[in-house]
């Protein structure tokens, strides 16, 4: 005879991470954003999926919902919506993740053993980056991006952050720019804060694909630099499309 109280029971296959926060910044990911909220939920019993539309004209806010999810709404930039997000939510810890990003299985392992170690509430893990994509570009521009996070300390947005709230408190939180966001929180982590974590984040090759290989990476290196020369980020966001 089947239970009936079953559907209720906590899966003991999941992992319990109720300290922590999942940070979603999506604009129009109706495509994208099912995978990501299923790679997370598959793993764990997470304190909270915010997802912070910033204005979708696309399925974005009720798939999010239906994903389990809580939907808020903030002005379009990818800072502006993380920040909402980072301000909504109750959790001691907390992973900002783009929409278009599934973690590979397993990562609710790799994270649970990052927040127990005492020493880590101090600094902040990123993911490996991958692309979802069979190419042989894509193979060549992961290399590009491990090599620009060991000697440069410099990951993507793309690969995520996993961070202690009070952390990030600390060094002044998530500012709410249009673009290059990420840039500007890891380098106010600095390296000695940074810690590589060895599992994958696949993001879609979807710009990539569109814009040319070569294209896309010339235009993220233009921004990068544009941004050390001190170029408001409302003004690279215009460049970057």
């Amino acid at each position: 005879m089947n239970d009936p109280t079953a559907h209720s029971r906590p899966d003991p296959a999941r992992r319990d991470l109720a300290n922590l926060g999942v940070i979603i910044p999506a604009l129009d990911a109706a495509a994208t954003l099912p995978a990501t909220l299923a790679a997370l939920t598959a793993e764990a019993r997470l304190g909270e999926i915010l997802v912070v539309d910033g204005g979708s004209a696309d399925a974005t806010a009720p798939i999010a919902a239906a994903g389990g999810a809580r939907v808020l709404r903030a002005p379009r930039g990818r800072g502006t919506q993380i920040a909402a997000g980072v301000a909504a939510s109750a959790a001691p810890w907390l992973l900002i993740l783009h929409a278009d990003t599934v973690l590979a299985p397993g990562w609710a392992d790799i994270v649970a053993r990052f927040i127990a170690a005492p020493g880590n509430r101090d600094r902040a893990g990123f993911f490996r980056f991958t692309l979802a994509s069979p190419l042989p570009a894509a193979r060549r521009l992961e290399r590009a991006v491990a090599w620009r996070c060991r000697t440069l300390a410099l990951p993507y947005g793309d690969q995520g952050l996993l961070i202690a709230r009070d952390c990030l408190s600390a060094i002044g939180g998530v500012r709410p720019l249009p673009l290059m966001e990420d840039v500007d929180l890891i380098r106010r982590l600095g390296r000695a804060r940074l810690v590589a974590l060895d599992h994958a984040a696949t993001t879609a090759a979807t710009r990539f694909e569109r814009d040319g290989w070569r294209r896309r990476s010339a235009m993220n290196i233009t921004c990068l630099m544009l941004y050390h020369l001190g170029l408001p980020p409302r003004l690279i966001a215009r460049l970057y499309g």
